[in-house]
């Protein structure tokens, strides 16, 4: 057991493609995509951009967890608290105070889908000043927590697009240092204006479905979604008598510190957390039978990403794919939702396939796997990449 990492007992989702793993898994299964156009808020790019949207409105999101009105709660907080609650609940966990427990949550977006929704009434209108205090990346942790009974160690992890992946990370950390039994790991982000205005002025956002390493990729689709794991140290695992999902058998993060949004040419960062997670997972890269890429579509991230590849696996990259085109690119919650894609890859034994690929890059000698294929994985590696160059990546094994 302990050479098999931290145990997996438990996850939960909520995607543009389902609000539950089994949702999830036969969407990914059936090439059913979630991309489509903003419907629950206004925005003059509405008609220009698509998006992963989840079809459920804030007022729909609090009902499913029996919040009633008045409250504070941002649609971050609520993604995430229904995503941590089906964790909480398919980890079987009943007391979720009755091991030492923590909270590690990511976001980026934070509250802001509702203190920009606000921002120019606040000073003529005291109702809204619940909201203010909202707009701060702990907000949502704490909500979640709230939701979930939780009386432990709550904390935010806040790195962009690897957010989530140096959550999970954190938590195995506080486990394997025996400061806490169990911890409840992942990320949960909402579309706003702001990060839709934000990523349309960096001009990387495509308005057709995203292609992940295609020649032809022209950028992202942005999206939406929470998802959390349960980790569990093998004496709780052995004390509840739990049969683990999969095990976190490796991580790894670093930072190629070459730009604010970009990606290093020949992807430094990226192979440098990939090479430090074999480290920590003592295995080789020929151990690895699928590589959940981070392929967000655009041409930065992809060329760097592929060349980091190359780097690592040399004339033997695995077969490899980007689940961003059913998603779209959920920012923070991104390296969680691709958890659970990675963990249920290894129990189903399928391959997910990268979506609307029609092109190899020119650059390199790359395809991505573009139907589902049906194989026995033991090894599945997920890499998650974020603006600021910090980049981390993650191992999952088959329990």
């Amino acid at each position: 057991m302990v050479h098999s990492g931290i145990a997996v007992t438990g996850m939960g989702i909520i995607s543009a493609i389902g609000s539950t793993n089994e949702e999830s898994f036969q969407a990914l299964l059936n090439g059913k995509h979630g991309i489509s156009r903003v419907q629950n808020f206004d925005t003059k790019h509405k008609d220009h951009i698509l998006v992963g949207e989840i079809k459920y409105s804030n007022r729909q999101l609090a009902a499913l967890l029996g919040i009633t009105e008045p409250h504070n709660f941002t649609r971050t907080a609520l993604l995430g608290a229904l995503a941590a609650k089906a964790a909480i609940a398919d980890a079987g966990i009943s007391d979720v105070n009755a091991q030492r427990t923590g909270l590690i949550s990511s976001t980026s977006v934070g509250g802001m889908d509702y203190t920009e929704r606000y921002f120019y009434e606040y000073l003529t209108n005291p109702s809204l000043h619940p909201y203010i205090s909202t707009h701060d990346a702990g907000d949502s942790s704490h909500k979640i927590a709230e939701c979930l009974g939780l009386e432990g160690i709550v904390t935010t992890i806040s790195t962009a697009c690897s957010s989530a992946a140096n959550a999970i990370m954190m938590g195995a950390r506080l486990i394997k240092s025996g400061r806490l039994d169990r911890v409840i790991v992942g990320g949960t982000d909402a579309l706003s204006k702001f990060t839709i205005n934000g990523f349309k002025t960096l001009m990387i956002l495509t308005d057709d479905y995203c292609r992940p390493f295609d020649n032809e990729r022209c950028g992202l689709n942005l999206g939406e979604a929470a998802a959390y794991l349960v980790l569990e140290s093998a004496m709780s695992l052995k004390k509840d008598g739990k049969k683990p999902l999969a095990f976190l058998r490796g991580y790894g993060n670093a930072n190629d510190a070459f730009h604010q949004t970009a990606s290093s040419e020949n992807g430094e960062g990226a192979f440098l957390a990939m090479k430090k997670a074999f480290q920590a997972a003592d295995l080789d890269p020929a151990a690895i039978d699928y590589v959940n890429a981070h392929g967000t579509a655009t041409p930065n991230n992809d060329l760097s990403e592929g060349r980091a590849l190359t780097r690592i696996f040399g004339d033997h990259v695995p077969v490899f794919s980007s689940t961003k085109p059913f998603t779209g690119h959920t920012l923070a919650a991104a390296a969680a939702i691709e958890a659970v894609f990675s963990i249920l890859a290894l129990q189903q034994g399928v391959v997910f396939p990268n979506l609307h690929f029609q092109h190899k890059m020119a650059e390199l000698d790359l395809i991505p796997q573009t139907e589902t294929l049906h194989r026995p994985l033991s090894n599945v590696l997920s890499n998650s990449f974020g603006f600021g160059g910090n980049c981390s990546t993650l191992i999952f094994s088959k329990a």
